[in-house]
């Protein structure tokens, strides 16, 4: 078994849902948000950090371990699980967000992609069949397809041949995909057109994937059009497999993405905001790094529990962060992804009691006061 999902309660006021989903490497409670471990490890965070926090499962990316180590390498040190030493689910995305961030690095065919390296500019090529390789080597419960995401804006006819393509590569994955102990999810694309992203999750769909990913949103559109594109899409998606929204983790969009029927999230954000000295709280987001803060000796958030909070002031993790010392944007992602678990913790609670929408009037009061 790679994986099985069981939807344990839906919503009766909304499309919100809880589940499980089990892998070889344990158990998930969904709706969930996946920390990303770019480089097989979550910046500045050990595994055993993360696991005090209820972190049930880290996203690593096959682009990037693809160049450096070289998924051979992973494979030789027994997997991604046992090199990063991580005894918890894993998922991999499948490298074509990054290959294709790359612009005029890269070369986009039938086959695949040929780009050059970020690294050092030496020549590579992946196509599907390279992408589903490198993934079975690394070992992750859960991979991804390799997929084309388009930019936003792009028009129509563009969007629908990238649609198309990412429907032949997702069959050519599926071919290529042999290992029994890993799930293989499908990616729906379809830009912002509600026809594409319909006709792409329907063609997905005849293949038979256990899971499927919504890519190509996020990606500057607004955010009540990424909302009205979910509103559209997630009623055909099958009930009985998760649904996982790509690179989407701002408190914000993971409360309007559970309400409309989304599962599993993942994104750099929170650890990107904390390298930044920027910290997430239920009043909104504050930057540490600010001079109002320099005799301010009270925790980061007041109430919460992490281990940053517990035990430091803000004006010595604004000390830490100005004098470049690294405890102290280990501080700031603790808490962070501290806030992320507890936020999804108290989502998952609101649904058991049908209270996430009420849920979501009280958190954005607090937050900004909008959504």
């Amino acid at each position: 078994m790679a994986l099985k999902f069981e939807v344990t309660k839906e919503s009766e006021k909304t499309r919100a849902r809880l589940g499980t989903l089990e892998t070889k490497h344990g158990y998930i409670e969904t709706p969930v948000f996946m920390p990303v471990g770019t480089q097989a490890t979550v910046k500045t965070m050990a595994p055993h950090e993360l696991e005090q926090l209820g972190v049930e499962i880290v996203l690593s990316n096959t682009y990037h371990l693809y160049l450096r180590p070289g998924s051979d390498l992973v494979a030789e040190a027994g997997g991604l699980h046992s090199f990063m030493n991580w005894n918890h689910p894993i998922l991999t995305d499948s490298g074509g967000f990054q290959v294709f961030s790359l612009g005029k690095l890269r070369t986009i065919t039938e086959e695949g992609v040929e780009f050059r390296s970020h690294l050092d500019g030496s020549k590579h090529f992946i196509s599907p069949e390279k992408s589903i390789q490198i993934q079975m080597e690394l070992g992750a419960d859960i991979i991804m397809a390799f997929d084309e995401c388009a930019p936003y804006p792009a028009d129509y006819e563009y969007v629908k041949e990238s649609k198309d393509l990412t429907t032949r590569w997702a069959e050519r994955c599926k071919a290529a995909h042999t290992r029994t102990d890993q799930a293989l999810f499908g990616i729906v694309q379809g830009g912002m057109y509600k026809d594409l992203r319909r006709e792409s999750a329907r063609e997905l769909m005849d293949m038979g994937f256990p899971g499927y990913g919504i890519g190509g949103l996020s990606v500057g559109e607004p955010k009540e059009l990424m909302y009205d594109i979910l509103e559209d899409l997630v009623p055909i998606m099958p009930k009985e497999k998760p649904r996982y929204l790509m690179g989407v983790g701002s408190p914000d969009c993971l409360i309007e993405g559970v309400i409309r029927g989304i599962d599993m999230f993942d994104c750099v954000w929170p650890t990107r905001l904390a390298r930044h000295g920027m910290v997430i709280t239920r009043q909104g987001n504050i930057s540490v790094r600010n001079l109002p803060y320099a005799r301010d000796y009270g925790p980061l958030e007041e109430g919460c529990s992490c281990y940053a909070c517990q035990n430091f002031s803000r004006a010595y993790i604004r000390h830490l962060i100005k004098a470049n010392e690294v405890l102290g944007i280990r501080l700031t992602t603790i808490h962070n992804i501290a806030f992320l678990m507890r936020l999804m913790k108290d989502i998952r609670s609101a649904i058991a009691s049908e209270r996430l929408l009420e849920f979501r009037d009280e958190f954005f009061s607090e937050y900004g006061g909008k959504k």
